[in-house]
């Protein structure tokens, strides 16, 4: 616990002179604006509780109240703009003082103020706790949230805290070194203010948030610790490169949480399972890097089933259409998956094992302890090994060995979202969230980019397609997969040339192309309208 509170505290010092806080700095400056020798304290502790609330608590009691979650967000931002119109208007400021006079002999003045500054910001401050954020939001939404949580959120607040209080003290020792200009320093700072605002209407901050700069090696090692300290097997108990009889103990398994419905089974436990040796393999139907291992675990079903081994997939969504179980219920019997499937639609399981990735594969021997955990693809004859080892077996050939193993080597374009959510590579016309535009190609497209033209609605997970809507994507690879729903057909052409029609019947994962060797290409595609897209991935 001490190591995940200093990593904390230290996080939010680093984090206070990160790139993401440069829209939060002039409004904290701006706190030397005024008389009151508490306004800067006043800003920081409005920032603080503000900060606390919104990563421990505003998710969820936006969520019981069924309010968009950016709600807090806007909020904050229409009151930087009354603000930034108070310091620039004084007269504002009078016309909103005089109701609220009532209500009170004593007057709002710089601690008031100065404390309801802080709490917008607090609330468009949380981009910048991607290292904190990661730990203590998923931590407040499972069984784990409890005082490790709260320390570790308060020391974060704490190391951020400490250097813009210092900024803001700095900032009012310098409006009295010019205390003659102050009128103009009103002004100046509503006009900064305002800009800040206008530019987090846009969402600056978030692209602020992604931009490398020296400390974020340091930021990024205390988030793989935030990150492993959730994980059923740690980053330093590392899964094995090669089978060894004498496997690592992690510990009891976590049992099957928050379960929606069994597939192939009847509702089964960790507990229940004594005796067996269980393979607990993450999964979801629309994710290539999970299809590609199912042909091994499969066989791993049908040949070491009558040997005590028991696998269940758990099936844990990633797109929205994945959540229903009447799709995963026919993708499990397209795919001729016959181990027990456990849907996972709430991330109960997913939580409780602390696993971060699709595919992950974590072996319990028959008295309930992980003993070997493989994240992504490949390594199938290891992880045989390891099955045949707890199972008693005696060393012999992996079935592995006969089947082909699809995992791509060398340099692939990566996956990509085509939704606004995790869009990442797009190039061309501006990004209308959740509004039906026209969008245009543009002269050209580099490795890996993509772009779109004609009527498009884009929306958090997935675009769909209006008119002449079209998708060209500039990519490197032998296969190209996307994940396509509702119903119609998507023309794709590839360097111009037609190369086939895929006729779209439901929500799942299509093959654009299949080749024999690897492409660098520009792919244009052609919708149909209705027609929905979520994420391209790549072989």
């Amino acid at each position: 616990m001490a190591l995940a509170v200093v990593l904390a505290f230290a996080a939010g010092l680093v984090t206070a002179v990160s790139p993401c806080v440069l829209p939060v700095l002039p409004i904290v400056l701006a706190g030397g604006v005024g008389e009151s020798r508490r306004r800067p304290f006043a800003i920081i502790a409005g920032l603080a509780i503000s900060f606390f609330v919104s990563i421990l608590f505003a998710t969820w009691i936006l969520d019981k109240l069924g309010l968009p979650e950016d709600l807090l967000r806007n909020i904050s931002i229409a009151l930087l703009f009354l603000i930034a119109a108070i310091l620039i208007v004084p007269r504002v400021g009078e016309w909103i003082e005089r109701p609220l006079s009532r209500l009170s002999r004593r007057p709002s003045g710089d601690l008031g103020g100065g404390f309801v500054l802080g709490c917008a910001l607090g609330f468009v401050f949380v981009p910048c706790a991607g290292v904190a954020l990661a730990y203590v939001t998923t931590s407040a939404a499972s069984t784990d949230f409890g005082l490790k949580t709260f320390l570790v959120a308060i020391a974060y607040i704490v190391g951020f805290s400490a250097v813009l209080l210092a900024i803001a003290l700095g900032g009012q020792a310098m409006s009295r070194r010019f205390r003659a200009g102050m009128e103009r320093f009103r002004i100046a700072f509503g006009v900064i203010i305002g800009a800040v605002a206008f530019g987090l209407v846009f969402h600056v901050d978030d692209q602020l948030v992604k931009v490398n700069w020296p400390g974020s090696d340091l930021l990024a090692k205390g988030a793989d610790h935030f990150q492993r300290e959730r994980n059923v097997v740690k980053d330093n108990e590392a899964p094995l490169a090669t089978a060894d009889p004498d496997l690592p103990n992690y510990g009891q398994a976590p049992d099957f949480l928050a379960i929606d419905r069994w597939l192939n089974s009847r509702p089964l436990t960790i507990s229940g399972l004594r005796g067996k040796v269980v393979l607990v393999d993450f999964w979801t139907y629309s994710c290539i890097n999970c299809l590609r291992t199912l042909p091994h675990v499969e066989a791993w079903d049908r040949l070491y089933r009558k040997d005590g081994l028991v696998i269940v997939g758990v099936h844990t969504p990633e797109f929205a259409f994945e959540h229903v179980p009447s799709n995963v219920e026919a993708a499990v019997k397209r795919l001729g998956v016959h181990y027990a499937v456990a849907l996972d639609n709430d991330y109960g399981t997913w939580n409780a094992y602390g696993n971060q990735y699709w595919p992950a594969k974590y072996l319990i021997d028959r008295s309930g302890h992980v003993r070997y955990a493989h994240f992504g693809e490949g390594s199938y004859d290891i992880t045989e090994e390891n099955i045949r080892t707890l199972l008693g077996e005696k060393p012999a050939a992996p079935v592995s060995d006969r089947l082909r193993d699809l995992t791509p080597i060398g340099p692939i374009t990566p996956e990509s979202y085509l939704g606004f959510e995790r869009i990442d590579r797009f190039t061309g016309s501006k990004i209308y969230p959740d509004k039906e535009a026209t969008y245009a190609f543009p002269a050209g497209l580099g490795r890996d980019d993509f772009a779109y033209a004609g009527r498009w609605t884009v929306h958090a997970q997935r675009i769909v397609a209006g008119n002449n809507a079209r998708l060209k994507l500039r990519y490197y690879a032998r296969k190209v997969f996307l994940v396509l729903g509702g119903t119609g057909t998507v023309q794709v052409f590839v360097d111009g040339r037609p190369h086939g029609v895929v006729h779209v019947d439901s929500d799942r994962l299509y093959t654009l192309v299949d080749r024999d060797s690897i492409d660098d290409a520009v792919l244009e595609l052609r919708f149909s309208p209705g027609v929905s897209a979520y994420a391209f991935t790549f072989g």
